[in-house]
């Protein structure tokens, strides 16, 4: 893992580029530089539209576009596009089951000193509760440009959660092996798995390094596509291991873990963990200092892996 990039830059800066082979529209609730939307804006101003400070507008306006059958990217903050236009995405776009994109920028707590109203860790629950919805977390700039171009001709309305914190890059740009629906082994292990969606996924590879110092060999696995949720490959290594934490930059509640959780009670043969914000809102702080308070971070997925082993 070498540089860090935030997901956003490599959402605007690959919109851009698809721009050129695909036909599809984006829309912006007036944050074109915050959400990078600006990019292909410049490059495709007939196929942009800034709706303004009015999200609940832009995804009626997605869903209108969506409805000829050209898939739609609408963006803004997580808060906004998730919270605000609820409604619009449960009536207007989920509900027909339109090829609606709401590519949400700054989500969870690294949103850092913007504060509780703007760290919105409930974005991935609440999603998840829609039918038809496609629920999405990549992990780095190279798996959210992959997933990207699968959204071209993916079909249904899906949800993409992005960052504002630059992290580290797991994946090699162009790398193949990203399918919607489908987790990644990022490294095998037998004692205990490592279940991680988003920016924590880099936090999981860091504390597979420290586990093994102390002899404890984990695998970590990366659940881009947190809906549908790859229940095979998650019951394949809970059988393997039988200790499971899962991490997310996300309430507990609703969210990956709970997913997880879900699926364990079903099917058994494994322990587990859930690491991520214990039902609170959060406090205006550097992100590092954040995800460091949160014990979202190696240490804090060590200490969780250490727990569920008794060790």
């Amino acid at each position: 893992m070498a540089e860090k990039e935030a997901t956003r830059a490599a959402y605007g800066r690959k919109l851009a580029e698809l721009g050129e082979k695909y036909n599809f529209y984006v829309l912006d609730a007036d944050l074109s530089g915050s959400t990078q939307t600006a990019v292909f804006a410049k490059k495709y101003p007939n196929r942009f539209f800034n709706c303004g400070i009015a999200e609940e507008n832009m995804i009626s306006v997605a869903a209108g576009i969506a409805a000829t059958g050209v898939p739609a990217f609408a963006s803004s903050f997580a808060m906004f596009a998730c919270g605000r236009a609820f409604e619009q995405i449960r009536n207007s776009v989920a509900y027909p089951n339109l090829p609606v994109r709401v590519c949400a920028s700054h989500a969870g707590i690294t949103v850092g000193e913007d504060g509780a109203t703007h760290q919105f860790c409930e974005d991935m629950a609440i999603m998840r509760a829609l039918p038809n919805m496609t629920v999405l977390s990549p992990a780095d700039s190279a798996s959210t440009e992959a997933i990207l171009e699968q959204l071209m001709t993916f079909s249904g309305p899906v949800y993409m959660r992005l960052g504002r914190y630059a992290v580290p890059q797991v994946y090699a740009k162009g790398e193949h092996g990203f399918k919607i629906g489908k987790g990644l082994v990022v490294a095998d292990g037998k004692d205990v798995t490592i279940v991680a969606t988003g920016i924590m996924v880099s936090a999981a590879i860091e504390a597979r390094r420290e586990l093994s110092s102390l002899g404890i060999d984990a695998a970590v696995i990366d659940i881009h596509t947190v809906k549908p949720l790859d229940n095979e490959l998650i019951a394949e290594y809970c059988s393997k291991t039988g200790a499971v934490v899962t991490v997310e930059e996300h309430s507990v509640i609703g969210g990956l873990g709970d997913a997880v959780a879900a699926l364990v009670a079903e099917k058994g043969g494994a322990k587990l963990k859930k690491l991520g914000i214990n039902d609170e809102f959060g406090t205006s702080a550097p992100a590092g200092v954040l995800l460091e308070h949160y014990g979202l971070n190696a240490a804090g997925i060590v200490g969780k892996a250490k727990e569920l082993l008794n060790k």
